[in-house]
């Protein structure tokens, strides 16, 4: 399958403390990949690696083939990122905040990605409503669909469902699962909540104080490490590092 992302020993380091250390991992185009570990593992500095939001201290990191370094121009027309503490204008409507986004991002028909965001959000019957009458899983479900909405071959999205009860991160999860399985692109989330990534990932990275544990799939380590769950696996990493 055809490489989405390419992470060969990075390192970002901030002065004497290094948040990433070493990092390497892989991710195929159809995949959605998570980093999972606890807060302070490294997962978010390594999301906006990703995202050339910052550069990297050491190491190689490519997108479809384009360094994110030295072509971090084309890399930002693939990709999409979300951070965790993402918000919306709560004074605009939902329509009007998905138009206004969508014409910042210079893609084509602007109507087409609304379109597409209001389908991907089910939040069709609210998009008139302003945005500061939303629940929390109404606002994380909208900015979702913000970021996929310009079909990105990448989608970077940093602890998706953080905050959200039990039906509104199951509604984000389907969301980001249906449109990587439609488009047959790519997605990299990070969590700290090793039980619900079981379900939205194919391969996971368990990482703890910037450094790789274990890779796979959920299955596959829960089969390995003899464990019901992924935080069992977590902790049986972490002693036998």
């Amino acid at each position: 399958m055809e490489e989405a992302v390419s992470v060969e020993r990075l390192v970002k380091a901030y002065g004497r403390v290094v948040a990433v250390d070493k990092l390497t991992f892989k991710v195929s185009r159809g995949e959605v990949f998570g980093l999972i570990g606890p807060n302070g593992a490294g997962k978010t500095t390594t999301l906006r690696v990703l995202a050339t939001l910052i550069k990297p201290t050491a190491g190689q990191v490519e997108i479809y083939g384009l360094d994110v370094v030295q072509e971090a121009g084309k890399v930002r027309k693939l990709i999409s990122y979300l951070p965790e503490e993402a918000g919306a204008y709560n004074n605009l409507t939902g329509l009007e905040f998905l138009r206004y986004m969508a014409s910042l991002s210079l893609i084509g028909d602007v109507e087409e990605a609304v379109s597409r965001a209001a389908e991907l959000s089910g939040l069709e019957n609210r998009l008139k409503d302003k945005i500061k009458t939303y629940s929390k899983g109404m606002k994380r479900r909208l900015l979702v669909a913000r970021a996929l909405m310009v079909r990105p071959k990448l989608a970077i999205l940093d602890e998706p469902t953080s905050g959200l009860d039990v039906v509104s991160a199951s509604q984000v999860r389907d969301m980001i699962k249906r449109y990587v399985a439609e488009t047959k692109t790519a997605a990299v989330i990070s969590s700290h909540n090793m039980l619900e990534v079981e379900y939205l990932c194919d391969r996971v990275l368990i990482i703890n104080e910037g450094r790789s544990l274990v890779e796979g799939p959920p299955q596959e380590l829960k089969e390995r490490f003899q464990a019901s769950n992924l935080e069992e696996v977590f902790m049986a990493a972490v002693r036998k590092a």
